[in-house]
C-alpha cells in the first residue's frame, strides 16, 4: 500500500505508532529532506478529548526549541486527516535499546540523563511538564542523539493540582506525589526521568510486582533499591544521583534540574576518570633502559 501522498508528503513506511495514530517515514517534496509524519487514527478525528490531545501536543512541542526534543514542523490537515510534521529519529527507542541490550552502558545512561533532563528543564522554562517519562518516549536519530517525544499528556506547570479522575502516567516510572493525588510538579518529571535511566542502567524496573496497584504502592510505599545494589559496576555517584532524584518526598529531591544534571555530569566525570585510571594500571610498565642508575645519596 505505500506509498502514500499527502499534500507534498509521500509517505513511505511506518517507523512507529501509538493509541493516538501511526508514525510515518515520509519525504517532504518541496523542501527535499525526510521527515516523520503522525497521522491520528481515523476514529479518533470525532472524538473531541482525543483531538484535544492531538493540538495538545502540537502545541505544546510547537512551543519548545531544543536539541533533544523533537521539533515539530507543522500541524496540517487533508482530506479529514489530522497530521504532524515533524523532525525524524528512527533510530529506536531507548525502550527498544534495554529490550535488546538488557544493560545500557553506565555512560550511555548520563549522556541520555543529561540531556534529557535539560530538554525537561526548556519545557519547564515554557511553563509546560511532560507528564510521561519513560524509555519508549525517548528516540535516537541517525547521530545517537536523545529525542523527548510524546507531549500528548503536557500541561501546565503552575496550579498542576491532581485533579483528573484518571491518574495519568506509566505506573513503572510515576511519582508518588500522583499516586497520592497530591501537587503535581517538575519533580514528578525528574522521578519518572531518574526511574527509566534506573531501569535502563539496571534492567530492571525500580519496582516489580504481578499486579499494577502493587507497583503503584510500591511508588509510595517501598524503599528503593539503590541501582548498585542491583548491578555492583555501577558507580556510586551515579547511584546516589538516581536515588536522590527518586525520593520518595519532592522536597527531598534535586530542587532544580540544573542540580540533577551536575550531579549526572560529576558521575560522568569521576566514571571517566577511574576508567582512565584502570586502564593505566592494566598498561604494562615500559622497560627499563640498560645502563648505570644513578641516585643521590
Amino acid at each position: 500500500m505505500m506509498p502514500l501522498q499527502m499534500r507534498q508528503f509521500e509517505l513511505r513506511s511506518i517507523i512507529g505508532g501509538g493509541g493516538m495514530g501511526t508514525v510515518y517515514r515520509s519525504f517532504d517534496q518541496a523542501l527535499e529532506r525526510e521527515v516523520a509524519i503522525k497521522v491520528m487514527k481515523p476514529e479518533l478525528v470525532e472524538n473531541l478529548e482525543a483531538l484535544e490531545s492531538f493540538y495538545r501536543e502540537a502545541r505544546a512541542m510547537g512551543a519548545l526549541n531544543h536539541t533533544n526534543i523533537i521539533h515539530i514542523y507543522s500541524f496540517e490537515e487533508c482530506d479529514g486527516n489530522r497530521f504532524l510534521v515533524m523532525e525524524i529519529a528512527d533510530r529506536g527507542s531507548l525502550d527498544g535499546r534495554i529490550e535488546k541490550e538488557k544493560l545500557v552502558p553506565e555512560l550511555d545512561i548520563l549522556d541520555i540523563g543529561f540531556k534529557v533532563a535539560s530538554a525537561l528543564d526548556c519545557a519547564l522554562k515554557q511553563n509546560l511538564l511532560h507528564r510521561d517519562i519513560k524509555p519508549g518516549n525517548i528516540l535516537f536519530n541517525a547521530l545517537g542523539e536523545p529525542k523527548l517525544i510524546d507531549f500528548g499528556l503536557a500541561r501546565k506547570a503552575e496550579g498542576s493540582q491532581q485533579d483528573e479522575a484518571v491518574i495519568w502516567g506509566t505506573p513503572y516510572y510515576i511519582a508518588p506525589e500522583k499516586i497520592r493525588r497530591e501537587k503535581e510538579d517538575f519533580l514528578s518529571d525528574m522521578y519518572s526521568l531518574a526511574g527509566t535511566l534506573y531501569h535502563a542502567l539496571t534492567g530492571h524496573v525500580p519496582f516489580e510486582a504481578p499486579e499494577v496497584e502493587d507497583v503503584l504502592a510500591a511508588h509510595v510505599h517501598t524503599p528503593l533499591t539503590p541501582p548498585n545494589h542491583v548491578c555492583p559496576d555501577i558507580t556510586q555517584p551515579t547511584s546516589d544521583a538516581l536515588v536522590t532524584a527518586m525520593a520518595k518526598n519532592p522536597a527531598q529531591r534535586f530542587q532544580s534540574y540544573d542540580d540533577f544534571m551536575m550531579a549526572l555530569t560529576a558521575a560522568r566525570s569521576q566514571l571517566l576518570v577511574s576508567r582512565y585510571r584502570n586502564q593505566r594500571k592494566a598498561e604494562p610498565a615500559p622497560p627499563r633502559a640498560a645502563g648505570k642508575s644513578w641516585w643521590r645519596r
